[in-house]
């Protein structure tokens, strides 16, 4: 295999490298920044990129949040390379808080109180009786046992819909703020990179020029 690793990683340095890449989450952010900098597209399309994908990692799509970034770019006209690497502004790092502050929105929003009697079990609770659902009903299929949503229902209603509400609303307007941050610094960053090319571009020019005069004396 010519692109296969030579060194295989172990399980756990992968899990490692998951939470804390080498070189450090700065390292990794300072990458990410580069590339966007240096997308071949206008300013407005990186930065409308950049909107979606800020936007997707608010939302509980854990998995898909690459296919989300990438079909609203493309409903934006936004670069869909900068939308895949903007996702990134979700990182172990910044689930949890994102996650607290997308359901904290959504139970305010929704006017539902999680400390309430009528709350069921508790959020790791209710993850565990959702993947158990799940888990039994695939096997339902196959024998005589009754299938049951009661926990996936609850997870639904209790988890995942309250964290969608919230996750939109704010994600709107981390998109927005994204959006409205990245433009003026993706601008800066072409125009003085064009201003550069075009000087080196008028140097050799000028180095051309002098060595066609030089001839034409030597001549």
């Amino acid at each position: 295999m010519v692109f296969k690793r030579r060194d295989r990683r172990p399980i756990w340095k992968i899990a490692v490298e998951f939470f804390y890449p080498r070189g450090g989450w700065y390292r990794a952010a300072l990458y990410i920044r580069h590339r966007l900098r240096r997308l071949p597209d206008p300013p407005h399309r990186i930065a409308r990129g950049i909107l979606a994908g800020i936007f997707t990692t608010f939302t509980p799509f854990y998995g898909v949040h690459f296919v989300i970034a990438s079909l609203i770019a493309f409903v934006l006209r936004g670069n869909i390379l900068a939308a895949l690497l903007a996702t990134f502004f979700g990182n172990p790092l910044t689930y949890v808080p994102i996650g607290v502050a997308s359901m904290k929105t959504g139970y305010f929003l929704l006017g539902m109180d999680p400390q309430a009697n009528d709350m069921h079990r508790s959020l790791g609770g209710k993850f565990l009786d959702a993947a158990s659902d799940l888990q039994s009903n695939f096997f339902a299929m196959f024998t005589d046992a009754v299938p049951d949503w009661t926990g996936l229902s609850i997870f639904y209603h209790e988890v995942f819909f309250p964290y969608l509400v919230g996750g939109v609303i704010i994600g709107v307007i981390a998109g927005i703020i994204g959006y409205y941050v990245s433009l003026p610094l993706i601008q800066a960053y072409q125009n003085r990179r064009l201003g550069a090319l075009k000087a080196k571009l008028a140097s050799i020019k000028q180095k051309a020029a002098a060595k066609a005069d030089a001839r034409k004396k030597a001549d």
